[in-house]
């Protein structure tokens, strides 16, 4: 059953890649054309633009969450929750460590 869950979700990480690719095409191709045309559609033109970069980049990141077998945004705050309790347990490490170095070099 969960290998089922992995095919599909690297089967769909295939859809939104191409997605975030076709954006970008389009954007780059738009903007590597520059501007033609009537004056009053240019700030029409750079929005369109700068909307295809930005879709590009949201795509690309939630195909690449899903990728990695984020499928809700409670699994999202799984792995911050793991995240940050590994930064904390490490920070704490290195203080001991630091604590216990400047304790031995204090008894020298």
């Amino acid at each position: 059953m969960e290998e089922e869950g992995i095919n599909w979700a690297v089967r769909e990480s295939w859809w939104w890649a191409g997605a975030a690719a076709a954006q970008l095409g389009w954007g780059i191709s738009i903007y590597r054309k520059g501007y033609s045309g009537d004056s009053r559609f240019m700030p029409f033109k750079a929005f369109a633009v700068a909307s295809l970069f930005v879709g590009a980049a949201a795509t690309a990141a939630v195909g690449s969450a899903r990728a990695s077998g984020f499928c809700s945004v409670e699994d999202m705050k799984i792995s911050g929750a793991n995240i940050r309790r590994k930064i904390r347990s490490s920070n704490k490490s290195t203080k001991q460590q630091q604590e216990n170095t400047s304790g031995e070099q204090e008894q020298h």
